[in-house]
């Protein structure tokens, strides 16, 4: 199984926030450029991600994300689940329909295996996904933070 590109941004997204310090609100800008990611596809990312509540956005100045406390506990299974949908594996419904899906094994069987692959990622969260060696090598990505003087 695949993750889509949006899935995969947006999993991206909340492990760069999730190591974000208490007072860092990077901008989605900042972020795609970080994670080497098209700002327009992280800006869509980042809408869902806040309809999910699990970001926070602040628009303006002094404005940025932050991952919310939900956002932190949030089941990984849970995310990729919402964010990739429902939908069957192969095309049983494409147009033309496949004439096997009445009485095809081979469906079932592919929601099963999608379903187990959601399951083995339930009990992961994001804030275990940022754990050793992930975190730290996440903020080496980061620019160095500016000096505010005294």
């Amino acid at each position: 199984m695949r993750l889509t590109a949006f899935t995969d941004i947006s999993l991206r997204i909340v492990m760069r926030l999730a190591v974000a310090g208490e007072e860092e609100l990077p901008t989605t800008r900042s972020v795609a450029g970080t994670l080497a990611v098209p700002y327009t596809h992280a800006a869509k990312a980042v809408a869902r991600l806040g309809e999910l509540g699990l970001v926070e956005t602040r628009r303006g100045r002094g404005g940025g994300l932050r991952l919310t406390g939900a956002g932190r506990r949030a089941s990984v299974g849970g995310i990729v689940r919402t964010l990739e949908g429902e939908g069957d594996l192969v095309g049983c419904e494409d147009d033309p329909p496949c004439p096997l899906r009445t009485a095809c094994r081979l469906r079932t069987a592919l929601a099963r295996a999608r379903e187990a692959f959601f399951a083995s990622l339930d009990p992961i969260t994001v804030d275990s996904l940022v754990a050793s060696p992930t975190g730290p090598a996440l903020v080496m990505l980061l620019p160095p933070a500016k000096d505010l003087g005294p």
